[in-house]
């Protein structure tokens, strides 16, 4: 399934235990190198040059964390739409992402909240692939407390 930001989602229709929707990303080498390169300015060899990544032991050239980061924030922001603020991101690394790997992200909200006139939810993410868990972390979003899907 895949999320898209025209709608957004208050803070009065989630509860904790909350599932967001599941998202398939298919992780390509074109990705994997942009990501490196062109999105995040991390020339380490591994993240772009074959090569080098299997000679430090991995398969293939493998995504960092900038990249991974950016996957888990877009999923976060495409799920609470234009109106939620993503406040504060945790990630943790497991195993790589490769290309030709689909990672398969799911959220839970695990806590809700006011605190400095905001209206916030704290998600539990984790991003897997046929490998085992790429990304684990928690985030914390602002959240409208009413809004009007279209």
């Amino acid at each position: 399934m895949s999320i898209t930001s025209s709608s957004a989602i208050s803070w009065n229709e989630v509860e904790i235990g909350y599932e967001l929707p599941v998202q398939q990303r298919e992780i390509t080498a074109a990705l994997v190198v942009a990501g490196a390169i062109s999105a995040t300015h991390d020339y380490t060899d591994v993240h772009h040059d074959y090569k080098a990544a299997r000679k430090a032991g991995a398969d293939d050239v493998f995504m960092n964390i900038l990249t991974t980061n950016g996957l888990i924030g877009k999923y976060l922001t495409d799920w609470c739409g234009p109106t939620g603020e993503l406040k504060k991101i945790t990630v943790r690394l497991a195993v790589p992402n490769y290309p030709g790997d689909v990672m398969s992200i799911s959220g839970r909200i695990i806590k809700k909240y006011e605190s400095d006139n905001e209206n916030l939810v704290e998600v539990e993410f984790n991003g897997k692939n046929k490998l085992g868990n790429h990304a684990v972390g928690t985030a914390v979003l602002a959240l409208n407390l009413d809004h009007v899907r279209r």
